[in-house]
């Protein structure tokens, strides 16, 4: 098995590694450290406009090729994926301070995902139409848009680059990616594979930099066919009017406010973990964190003293120690996280664990303890805003009607989580969500295949996920055809 080295402050551009167009850099930092890994190539207007011009070049020959076989080409990139499990993991975790456990099952996920589109991209296929009579006959017939933006945000960059590269490929376009400046380094990985296993130059071009410069630059181009953005809802807005001077589709997968919502009938063993672990995973670093526990106040007292010991239990390190938590990514998202805790005890919220009394502040990394706040009012920040940190903000409710309102009372709607015994009352409230993704007695989609990735309200939209993400990146063509009589000629 050969080595899976990513060459330093180069990108990848038509098939092959190169320096930035003026040379510059930027320097990859642990987060656990605060030490440079790696530096990368810092891409500006210059190196966007050439990785466009060569995925517009690769484009007609890949979308032209058998779908039969751009699905054996994932394949391959999905078998050497599998082969470089153990390299991978160490770029996604030490990149983002995850512990490696949880950089692995990144990997896993990434895996999984372009080995389903290996298996979709010859199954997309359009539909014949009824016609008024056997004179016509009409068809659709969904085809690639082109060349498709990439924007992907620092804290999964693996699935993310697997949940949006691999279905615009699988359905015929070319793409240029932009992973984040801060954790390009297992995307670029996942490119190197997909080169190796046979992807044509210019297909996949992969290039990082700033937000201000290469990002504004790639979704503003000219040259641009489809946009898939995944991020801040702030930053996804200016996406959307960058996108109508062109007027260039967009996907958008943004933030999320997601509740647990804790029924007194629901089977608390399995549900405080997995509560504990929807903010805890990944420093809470996650669009569909669950950052709210809407409890029934019949159980509150219970749930609060068992969240609490279970989060003081959560142990944190640096990705190599395979704890359970690692840092924040950045001193940026630290600061970010640090006002919350610092403002919190102001609104009335208690502090239960955690908080900015416990921080461990290290001199090797930017580390804040799993935290927990209870009794905080509907209109708090640490309620309405999205945090990206480790921070649980607990309400109560008396009944399903309250417990429903509340739980849409957010602007956000990507993730509901309901723990409940009565399928009813589960089927009631998954009913009433307003959000695009809906679990019972679990934390997300374990143990569904192809789950979309869907989104409502200012999380945006997306038919990510599952077979629909090929109609995402595809345009359907309708075809009218009328049947001449050739019988008479």
């Amino acid at each position: 098995m050969a080595h899976l080295d990513i060459p330093a402050a180069r990108q990848l551009i038509d098939g092959a590694w190169v320096a930035a167009c003026d040379q510059g850099d930027l320097s990859i930092l642990d987060p656990a450290t605060q030490q440079p890994i790696q530096p990368v190539a810092r891409a500006r207007a210059a190196d966007v406009d050439l990785a466009v011009a060569a995925a517009r070049r690769a484009f007609p020959a890949w979308a032209a090729t058998s779908p039969s076989e751009r699905g054996a080409i994932l394949r391959r990139w999905a078998d050497l994926i599998g082969e470089h499990v153990e390299q991978l993991a160490v770029y996604e975790a030490r990149d983002v301070g995850k512990p490696l456990s949880g950089g692995r099952s990144n990997i896993f996920i990434a895996h999984g995902i372009i080995d389903y589109f290996a298996g979709a991209a010859d199954k997309l296929t359009g539909v014949t139409l009824p016609t008024r009579s056997s004179d016509y006959f009409g068809y659709t017939q969904p085809e690639p848009y082109g060349v498709c933006a990439v924007v992907i945000p620092w804290n999964v960059p693996a699935v993310l680059t697997a949940a949006n590269v691999a279905p615009a490929l699988a359905a015929g376009n070319a793409v240029v990616l932009k992973p984040s400046e801060i954790a390009p380094l297992a995307p670029f990985a996942l490119a190197e594979l997909a080169r190796r296993a046979g992807l044509p130059p210019g297909v996949l071009n992969v290039l990082t930099g700033l937000g201000a410069e290469a990002g504004v630059a790639l979704t503003g181009h000219r040259d641009i066919d489809h946009i898939s953005f995944v991020g801040s809802t702030a930053t996804g807005r200016a996406v959307m009017r960058a996108a109508a001077e062109h007027l260039v589709p967009v996907k958008l997968e943004l933030g999320g406010k997601s509740p647990n919502v804790l029924f007194a009938d629901a089977d608390l063993d399995t549900a405080i973990p997995a509560i504990v672990y929807s903010i805890t995973e990944n420093a809470g670093q996650n669009c569909y964190a669950g950052s709210r526990l809407l409890v029934e106040e019949s159980i509150r007292g219970e749930v609060v003293e068992r969240v609490a010991a279970a989060m003081a239990a959560v142990r944190m390190g640096a990705w190599h120690e395979d704890l359970d938590m690692g840092p924040l990514v950045s001193e940026a998202q630290y600061r970010r996280v640090l006002g919350f805790l610092t403002e919190a005890p102001g609104s009335g919220a208690r502090l239960v664990t955690g908080g900015a009394p416990a921080l461990e502040r290290r001199d090797d990394g930017w580390f804040v303890p799993p935290t927990l706040f209870d009794r905080v009012d509907r209109s708090a920040r640490l309620v309405r805003e999205e945090i990206f940190g480790p921070v649980l903000a607990v309400e109560s409710f008396t009944g399903t009607d309250q417990a429903i309102a509340m739980m849409n009372d957010v602007d956000f709607g990507l993730l509901a989580c309901i723990w409940t015994t009565d399928v009813s009352r589960a089927l009631r409230v998954a009913h009433e969500a307003r959000s695009g993704q809906v679990t019972v007695n679990q934390f997300h989609d374990a143990g569904v295949i192809g789950f979309p990735f869907n989104m409502q309200k200012d999380s945006g939209f997306s038919r990510g996920g599952g077979y629909a993400a090929l109609r995402e990146y595809t345009q359907e063509k309708a075809v009218a055809v009328r049947l001449l009589d050739r019988r008479r000629s």
